[in-house]
């Protein structure tokens, strides 16, 4: 049973049978082309389609293109024409060298079906070179005691072309002295030398030129020629001689090597290598030799080391001319250094204070300094100055010596420190600079008393205060340093009312501040002034002084005192009210003060008890007893009223006044009724069941207002020190329907009576004069004493135009 081929054996097996019918057609299938070089691009080199017996459109159908290496890109094929085209001239020198034939090898391939030819083009050479050599001359030394027959090489001519168009022959001329001889070599060249044929003499003839052809065989022939110069050595029987026997010169200090510094010459009669002339250094010290070279021919003297003015002045160099026979020559070179400006200024600290007194004298020396510069002339003279702006001044003492000193007084509280920088510079161009800085700390003089914030000072506390308690905080700065700025309060003795001021203030030493020594009472004292000393801790110590004025600040701790109906228990005083009285008749008015200020001593009245509410009002303001309905027979002759006075202090204070009124028409009847008024049991009765029953009341509303009064100083305080830790600005409490028109400072009360009395009236005229007011301030809250709530008030007992007329009955 056979086996089924795969399908890869299959395309194997046609892939080397096309590759077998390929080969054969190739074999068959070959064209050569012969071309000359140098041809132009776009020449033709062949009709392929008519050499391979193709049709033009066999090659267009076939896409036929040519597949070669790299050598083969200068051969295009143009199947619309069927032919080979040249893309490029080509030159056979380039592509093959010397080797023949020179060929270019390609393939022209078709598809469908797949043919292949093979095509090989074949470069002829043209004589497009001529014999060259590979220098235009030659020159030979040659003594005039060579002998006859010697040989000199010769250089042989290259020709890049073949065959016949390659280098045939040589000729020499002239041939007077020398004579050409061709040797053939292995490699089938030329051995080319030149044969002296008669003696020479320089004498008769020093130079003699000859020249030197090489012909090919091309058509037509092209030569090369080279010039060979032949220069006859005299014998050597003369010594060298220098131009001069003594050579100057300059250079510049710091000249970079390899700088020129002079030429020096000498000259020998003799010619060739007897006439030949080299140059030395003759001197033995080493140092010369690492700074200068000369050069042995031409003898050109330059610089290979440092060259320092500051070091050397003058160079003294012995050269020497030798031959090459021998014989030799000396001379000197004198070099002269030029001084650059190469060295800035030396500084040097000779002395120096690091500190100096604020109260030293101008002129005080403080630095010694010393300047020196190595350059010469200009180059090494210095000026020294320092920056601007600062209290000292440089002076030259000495030369290249200076001294630096203070110009003016110091103030050390304008600058504790300065730093000064010393520069100086040389006149060499450019100018060359060196600088140093000097710290010159100024030491503080107790030149500065302390001095307070303020001119003077004014502090606020609220009367009864805790002793101890900080009042106020006066600050003073000193500008001067440590201990000398070191600030101590004092308090300055002086007296208040006769009684020393310590025992109303203290101040603490240290941070000034102010404590209340006692516990202050408005009504006793209402300000006071004292000096605070600041001291500071220089010796001597400096001090001064500031007022300081302490404002006491009422408080409601006085109850209103009743100036009238005056209270008395041996008689019974009466208003008496006709029974004819209208409604509004003054019966009496209720006339209180109260010592304390400001709202603490603004009083309202109001009836608190009455036989009859209903005949009767008291103003709240003024005290005033009205009617208020008109009086009749009905109404009762005895009629008792208690009237309530209390201020406006918080917590407020109060007091009360019993005013016994009489209704009657005439004075006997007033007399019957009241001579029993103050033994009537009834009356007495009721009086001790009201005065049970209001010390009740009186004694539950005190508690109650006592546990809010205290509710509220807690809060409130707790408020104030929120607001003193915080820094906030404080806003002060301005009563309600009060302020201060007055503007002098303390609420006063100034109260004028005036009684007018007859033997037919009962009636007395009383005046009251109207309060003063007083503005209270806080003190800034940025101080150390006690916060104090602004209050502003005003209190008017009474109408300013109108007078208030009471009337009172004696018995």
């Amino acid at each position: 049973m056979a086996l089924e081929d795969s399908p890869n054996a299959t395309m194997k097996r046609q892939v080397q049978w096309l590759l077998l019918v390929l080969s054969l057609r190739s074999a068959l299938a070959q064209v050569s082309y012969s071309i000359p070089e140098e041809m132009a691009e776009g020449s033709l080199v062949g009709n392929i389609a008519q050499d391979l017996g193709l049709d033009v459109k066999r090659l267009k159908t076939g896409k036929a293109r040519i597949h070669s290496g790299d050598r083969a890109k200068a051969i295009e094929l143009s199947a619309e024409r069927g032919v080979l085209l040249l893309r490029e001239r080509l030159d056979r020198e380039a592509l093959c060298g010397d080797a023949t034939p020179c060929a270019l090898h390609f393939q022209v391939i078709l598809e469908s079906p797949m043919e292949l030819f093979r095509v090989a083009v074949e470069i002829a050479d043209v004589n497009d070179n001529a014999p060259s050599f590979a220098s235009g001359e030659k020159r030979f030394e040659i003594s005039e005691s060579a002998v006859v027959g010697s040989k000199f090489v010769l250089e042989k001519a290259v020709d890049l072309d073949i065959g016949l168009n390659s280098l045939q022959s040589y000729s020499l001329k002239p041939t007077d002295n020398f004579a050409l001889k061709l040797e053939n070599q292995a490699d089938g060249s030329k051995k080319v030398e030149m044969v002296l044929r008669k003696p020479l003499d320089r004498e008769h003839q020093e130079h003699i030129a000859l020249l030197l052809t090489a012909v090919d065989g091309g058509e037509p022939q092209m030569s090369g020629t080279m010039q060979i110069h032949v220069n006859v050595l005299d014998a050597n029987d003369n010594a060298p001689v220098f131009t001069e026997a003594v050579y100057k010169a300059t250079i510049t200090e710091n000249s970079p090597r390899g700088t020129s510094v002079t030429v020096v010459s000498a000259t020998d009669k003799d010619e060739g290598s007897n006439g030949q002339i080299s140059f030395v250094i003759s001197n033995s010290k080493r140092r010369l030799s690492d700074l200068f070279q000369i050069d042995a021919k031409s003898g050109e003297l330059t610089l290979i080391g440092d060259i320092d003015y500051e070091k050397a002045k003058h160079y003294q160099i012995d050269i020497e001319a030798v031959d090459s026979g021998g014989l030799s020559d000396s001379s000197k070179v004198i070099v002269d250094v030029i001084d650059v400006n190469d060295n800035k200024p030396l500084l040097n600290i000779l002395s120096q204070s690091d500190k100096i007194l604020e109260d030293s004298p101008p002129h005080t020396v403080i630095a010694m300094l010393s300047v020196n510069d190595p350059d010469s002339d200009h180059n090494g003279e210095v000026d020294c100055s320092i920056n601007d702006n600062i209290p000292f001044k440089i002076h030259s003492t000495l030369n290249g010596f200076y001294s630096l000193v203070t110009d003016v007084a110091l103030d050390r509280e304008e600058a504790s420190q300065y730093n000064i920088t010393v520069t100086c510079c040389d006149e060499g161009v450019p100018s060359l600079s060196s600088s140093v800085t000097l710290t010159l700390h100024i030491s503080d003089v107790n030149d500065n008393a302390p001095v307070f914030e303020r001119s003077s000072y004014e502090a606020y506390i609220v009367e009864n205060n805790t002793p101890g308690l900080s009042i106020f905080t006066v600050k003073a700065t000193d500008a001067d340093w440590n201990q000398n700025a070191r600030v101590s309060y004092i308090l300055e003795d002086s007296s208040v009312n006769g009684v020393p001021v310590s025992s109303y203030v203290s101040v603490s030493a240290d941070s000034g501040v102010i404590h209340a020594v006692r516990s202050f009472d408005y009504e006793h004292i209402k300000d006071f002034p004292f000096c605070v000393k600041a001291q500071d801790g220089g010796s001597p110590p400096l001090s001064s002084n500031v007022t300081v004025k302490i404002m006491i600040q009422d408080q409601n701790d006085n109850a209103p005192q009743v100036l009238y109906p005056v209270q008395t228990s041996s008689s019974v005083v009466a208003e008496m009210v006709p029974r004819s009285a209208d409604v509004g008749y003054l019966v009496s008015k209720v006339v209180a003060v109260d010592v304390d200020s400001g709202q603490n001593a603004w009083l309202s009245y109001k009836l608190q008890k009455a036989t009859d509410r209903a005949l009767f009002e008291v103003g709240l303001q003024n005290g005033e007893i009205r009617t208020i309905r008109q009086v009749t027979d009905k109404d009762a002759v005895k009629q008792r009223l208690t009237v309530v006075v209390e201020d406006n202090g918080q917590p407020s204070r109060s007091a009360t006044v019993n005013v016994n009124v009489a209704v009657a028409d005439s004075f006997p009847e007033v007399l019957s009724e009241f001579t029993d008024f103050t033994h009537d049991k009834e009356y007495n009765d009721n009086l001790t069941f009201y005065l049970v029953l209001a010390l009740t009341v009186v004694s539950f509303l005190f508690i109650t207002c006592l546990v809010v009064i205290i509710s509220v100083k807690i809060y409130r305080w707790r408020q104030s020190r929120v607001l003193y830790h915080s820094s906030l600005p404080v806003i002060p409490y301005y009563p309600p329907r009060y302020s201060d028109t007055l503007g002098t400072g303390t609420l006063q009360h100034v109260y004028n009576y005036e009684v007018c009395r007859t033997t037919d009236s009962r009636k007395s005229d009383c005046k009251f004069g109207r309060a003063g007011s007083q503005n209270v301030l806080i003190m800034d809250p940025s101080c150390t004493g006690t916060m104090q709530r602004i209050q502003n008030e005003k209190n008017i007992l009474d109408e300013p135009d109108s007078p208030v007329e009471v009337r009172t009955q004696f018995l």
